[in-house]
């Protein structure tokens, strides 16, 4: 929105809507406290470039104009193209003015546009060199918008979401599991001001500066872009993948291997990387046996796994082996896999109930195809020492620009690279805006402890433990959602929080449950759990659906909207 001011007077704008002269290029005065940023119109006429969200409610939405409730004296020209809103009277206080807009603008196709205007920085990715990016980017006054990801190319976080034990990255003697140090990295990046958005990108042109991002809730423009998207797992693509897909076969050992259905069973990863001997050594603490197929002659992971996995009495090693195909049983569930050696042909089948993948990845470039130089491969190129790529003002960071070293403290060390860069080019280029931001509180778990007899109240919508199910399950007139997860499943970690926000939408006509299939894995069992995260829907004792994995939001909400 852009709204012009003639003549002069005092006026405080919420920090939400930032002002962005375009007659006259001002810095926002040093003694503005948060969170109102202050600047004195002295005898000149200027127009501000007001940006805000149209998605409901739109009254939040319309805070940037609700200005410390002091008059403007002259004429307001408030511009929103086809919505038709052009002036309103001399003399205006900012709420008068803010309900002219509401009237007006109570379109639903109304597009969604960053509420600032161009912004300093854009980060697309997460995981060590997104969120490395975004610390070093906040703390440098940038407030950087993050667009971390929520189904392609993996859950917020990055690899290390699916990693069990992270036992290399300095400042962890004993270790530390993968989402672990991304949850502690994302509330680090959040405590210096970044502002973080679990959606995708689904539009990136950065030919044109100021360059453009669209996701499927926001479009914003910016100065710079850092691109951290980092790699996805790569498939086999065998002839029943997609039948078998979270049916028996996976690539994330830390999110399915706690199934109770593969509790005490024998299973199969393939590949001979890191990845796959970690996901094996992993998969020993609930299977019976472990096969590790390798298709070259020799283990490519570090000295250290490898000798893991040489001492372990319940890993077998296949060499010079690949999987063929899934085999099933008259009942539909999987069997075996066909195996091929590599060296001689022979075929035959081994008898496991699981296949987890560990074979590697691919970069994730696929937004910077034909705008960004890159390899044969589709690793971004940068210059070298740098997270410059071919196109200036657009940066590099993490495994989507190493085809080397691919490590998650290489990963944060070129975050940190590319967000100093970032800070650098504003700088040379006098396109720098500061904020200063305060610290953002923690949230306040909504979820407490297991529910226990003692103590427990229907009436409260959410739920935690087996004690909960049963009793819901059985006394319940509303439709019930369970979440089962596992306390290493990075993407229960991601489905949470959005889960619990459609929930409160539909409040009080709804029961939600939170199972830990560990904790409670006669449940887990029971309800056919193969794999977390999973939602599972009841209502009058009857199971409705099931949906495995992070789904959108809309999934969600439109389905207990129809059946609550």
């Amino acid at each position: 929105m852009r709204v012009q001011i003639e003549g002069g007077n005092w006026c405080s704008v919420a920090r939400s809507g930032k002002p962005a002269p375009v007659s006259k290029r001002w810095k926002r005065p040093a003694m503005a406290t948060p969170p109102c940023y202050c600047n004195y119109i002295n005898n000149y006429n200027h127009t501000f470039d007001l940006y805000h969200s149209l998605s409901p409610p739109l009254s939040p939405s319309l805070s940037i104009l609700l200005v410390s409730g002091r008059r403007f004296r002259g004429k307001w020209s408030l511009g929103v193209g086809r919505h038709g809103i052009r002036s309103s009277s001399s003399s205006l206080t900012a709420r008068a003015a803010a309900a002219i807009v509401a009237d007006k603008l109570q379109t639903p196709e109304a597009p969604v546009v960053s509420r600032r205007g161009v912004e300093n920085l854009v980060i697309i990715g997460s995981g060590p060199a997104g969120y490395t990016a975004a610390i070093y980017a906040a703390r440098a006054n940038l407030k950087p918008l993050v667009f971390e990801g929520y189904q392609v190319g993996g859950v917020p976080g990055g690899q290390l979401m699916t990693t069990t034990e992270v036992e290399n990255f300095p400042g962890f003697p004993d270790g530390i599991s993968g989402p672990d140090l991304m949850d502690r990295m994302r509330r680090q990046a959040e405590r210096w001001g970044a502002e973080l958005f679990q959606e995708d990108v689904e539009y990136l042109d950065c030919k044109s500066s100021p360059f453009t991002i669209r996701s499927s809730e926001r479009e914003v423009k910016c100065h710079t872009l850092i691109y951290a998207t980092g790699a996805t797992a790569r498939r086999l693509r065998l002839p029943r993948e997609d039948e078998f897909w979270s049916r028996g076969i996976s690539a994330c050992a830390i999110c399915d291997g706690a199934s109770p259905l593969f509790k005490g069973q024998v299973l199969a990863v393939v590949g001979g990387g890191d990845t796959a001997t970690e996901e094996a050594l992993y998969l020993t603490k609930y299977a019976r046996h472990v096969h590790l197929l390798v298709r070259g002659d020799h283990l490519r992971a570090s000295k250290a796994m490898q000798d893991r996995i040489y001492n372990n009495p319940n890993i077998a090693l296949h060499f010079n082996t690949e999987a063929v195909d899934v085999v099933s049983n008259s009942k539909g569930q999987m069997s075996g896999i066909l195996l091929k050696k590599t060296d001689t042909g022979e075929q035959s089948v081994l008898e496991v109930r699981g296949l987890f993948y560990g074979i590697g990845h691919s970069p994730s470039s696929q937004l910077l195809q034909g705008q960004v130089e890159l390899d044969s491969s589709g690793y971004v190129v940068v210059e070298e020492g740098t997270a410059k790529t071919s196109v200036e003002g657009v940066f590099a960071a993490g495994d989507v620009q190493d085809h080397e070293w691919r490590q998650a403290i290489t990963a944060a060390g070129s975050g940190c690279v590319a967000a100093l860069s970032v800070e650098r080019y504003l700088v040379t280029n006098d396109l720098l805006v500061e904020f200063h931001q305060p610290q953002l509180q923690e949230q306040k778990k909504d979820i407490s402890d297991r529910d226990v007899e003692m103590g427990f109240d229907i009436m409260l919508t959410k739920h935690k433990g087996q004690y909960a199910l049963r009793k819901l399950y059985h006394e319940s007139p509303r439709l019930i959602c369970v979440l089962y997860t596992a306390p290493t499943c990075g993407p229960c970690r991601t489905l949470k929080p959005i889960l619990s926000k459609v929930i409160d939408e539909f409040d009080p006509n709804v029961h939600y449950i939170e199972i830990d299939i560990e904790e409670d894995p006669e449940i887990a069992e029971a309800a056919g759990i193969m794999g977390t995260p999973c939602v599972q829907f009841f209502k009058n004792k009857e199971m409705l659906r099931t949906v495995s994995g992070v789904k959108m939001k809309k999934e969600y909400r439109e389905f207990i909207e129809a059946n609550k």
